[in-house]
């Protein structure tokens, strides 16, 4: 992993899942960056591509739960995303340009991208690393697909880029054979590790090793409590907040 952006900023901080939202203030939105960066909290944030090609800051495959508006976001040009507007706000989904120029580098990122079975992700790891390409601040590209790791240590190897697991019916990695392909496949500088399957002695040994672990979504006291017992940085909301 020569060369890769590996630094202490990444387990320096909590997150604020989507940002941090709340009544008024949409996920992934421009205000809950705000919010987030006024609380002092890096932010974690979801990647959708639109159906010209644009990275957008948006978290759903489908609108209508966060604009009342029903469509596919990946079949809506980003006009069209930029015509919609969150529940009882007047904000629109951001592209990750105009995301990133609102933080202008004053806390981490970490930048989930969306992907699915079918779904050419490695396009919208294409407009991730071009919204990136000038931007001065500490972030990080994760997923749940190994194969976003992959491509971006191939073509962006200066990029951290993390792996996100769980161990439930979601995702590609139900099985312990499944966790491992994944985790040898990618090679991940990190790992982001659902906190309903903490603590867990594969997840523990990896950490000791040295490889920095982070946990998702840390919702209540309780999950706050047992993160901050296994893993080296959380990605919180709500009551999890610290």
């Amino acid at each position: 992993m020569e060369g890769r952006r590996i630094s202490g900023w990444l387990t320096a901080w909590d997150y604020a899942h989507r940002g941090l939202h709340g009544k008024g203030v949409p996920e992934n939105s421009l205000a809950a960056a705000e919010a987030a960066i006024a609380a002092g909290m890096g932010i974690e944030c979801d990647i959708q591509r639109s159906a010209n090609g644009d990275a957008i800051v948006f978290h759903d495959w489908e609108t209508d739960r966060l604009t009342g508006v029903r469509g596919a976001t990946t079949e809506l040009s980003t006009v069209a995303l930029k015509e919609l507007t969150y529940h009882g706000t007047e904000e629109s989904p951001a592209t990750l340009p105009e995301f990133l120029s609102a933080i202008g580098a004053r806390v981490p990122l970490l930048i989930e991208i969306k992907s699915r079975p079918g779904y050419d992700v490695e396009a919208t790891c294409e407009a991730v690393k071009d919204a990136l390409a000038d931007y001065l601040g500490d972030h990080s590209v994760m997923s749940f697909d190994p194969a976003v790791v992959i491509w971006f240590r191939k073509h962006s190897p200066a990029t951290c880029a993390g792996l996100v697991m769980r161990e439930d019916e979601h995702g590609y990695t139900q099985t312990k054979k499944q966790r491992l392909d994944a985790f040898n496949a990618a090679k991940p500088d990190f790992l982001a590790y659902h906190i309903a399957a903490l603590p867990n002695d594969w997840v523990m040994g990896l950490r000791q090793s040295g490889l920095p672990i982070l946990s998702w979504t840390v919702n209540s006291s309780e999950t706050r409590k047992l993160a901050l017992a296994n893993v080296d940085a959380l990605v919180s909301e709500g009551n999890g907040l610290p």
